[in-house]
């Protein structure tokens, strides 16, 4: 099955926006990781940024996760209050995957070009023609977080 989830990004308080989103809806968080964590994945992050959210989700029925992260800190410039929401599209094959992708990134901007990543997920990132931010994505595992 198909889903679709809100992610929501923040500059810097995306743990202060998630510990009340928990408290308005309850449950305990599926991911919770930060920046840091993953300077052994080769990626290098400052010191400002090793503690900045890079991905939680919280399960608030069992077909929804609200999901989120803040943003780099070379980014902030370009973030905006009441913009900062993408529309994650996870799905039950790679082939599906490239299908969605190849339909929403058409006539509009490719971010991040549909490929493997280090956390497990086949994955891409694009805003369509319209001016929505969409992330997509297919685990081998099925696991949403």
């Amino acid at each position: 099955m198909t889903t679709v989830n809100v992610y929501l990004n923040f500059d810097g308080n995306c743990e202060a926006a998630f510990n009340f989103y928990r408290s308005v809806f309850g449950g305990e968080f599926s991911y919770f990781s930060r920046f840091g964590e993953f300077q052994s994945e080769g990626i290098t992050v400052s010191e400002g940024e090793a503690n900045r959210v890079m991905h939680v989700g919280l399960p608030i029925s069992k077909e929804t996760i609200l999901m989120g992260s803040d943003i780099h800190e070379n980014t902030s410039e370009n973030f905006k209050v009441g913009n900062n929401f993408t529309i994650s599209v996870t799905t039950n094959s790679k082939e599906q995957a490239d299908a969605y992708f190849a339909s929403l990134s058409k006539n509009g901007t490719v971010l991040q070009a549909m490929e493997l990543m280090f956390w497990g997920d086949y994955f891409g990132m694009c805003t369509d023609a319209f001016g929505i931010n969409w992330m997509v994505s297919f685990n081998e595992n099925g696991s949403v977080v």
